[in-house]
């Protein structure tokens, strides 16, 4: 394979040249070559990086998540345990992401009944969110929002 520029690596992989140079800047991609013109220039490692960290993201993985897979993948005796227990992980948090968007989804089914209930004063689902404002919502722990978890630090 020749070497790409940044645009026809982005071209070739449908992403933003912003994406690449972000992944440089995180440590994702390693610093490409540069020409006698100071263009960047990426070859074939950097093409199959790339992919696979566009395929972690793909799978909402957080980039300390990738980080870790990629530290793993760039061992030569890479165990597959730890790559299990990191995967695992991350399915938990996704398993706690759809139990908080179950638990969302019926408030919101609960709200629209409140429809049916509009008299004098209103529309009901309006006033059941007014009557909110005053009082302390509980505060939601932050699950799996892209970024929002850190993966623990192994060794």
């Amino acid at each position: 394979m020749t070497e790409l520029t940044i645009g026809a690596l982005a071209d070739r992989m449908q992403c933003q040249t912003e994406t690449i140079r972000f992944y440089e800047k995180e440590g994702l991609l390693p610093a490409p070559a540069r020409s006698g013109g100071n263009y960047r220039l990426y070859g074939q490692q950097h093409l199959e990086r790339l992919a696979f960290i566009r395929r972690c993201r793909s799978l909402d993985m957080t980039l300390d998540e990738i980080r870790v897979l990629l530290q793993l993948r760039d061992k030569p005796a890479a165990n597959c345990v730890e790559v299990s227990s990191v995967l695992d992980e991350h399915i938990q948090h996704v398993a706690d992401r759809i139990s908080d968007l179950r638990t969302l989804q019926k408030q919101l089914h609960d709200l629209r009944q409140l429809c049916a209930s509009a008299d004098e004063h209103g529309c009901g689902i309006l006033q059941e969110l007014a009557r909110g404002t005053d009082e302390p919502q509980p505060a939601r722990t932050a699950r799996h929002v892209r970024g929002s978890h850190s993966h623990r630090a192994r060794r």
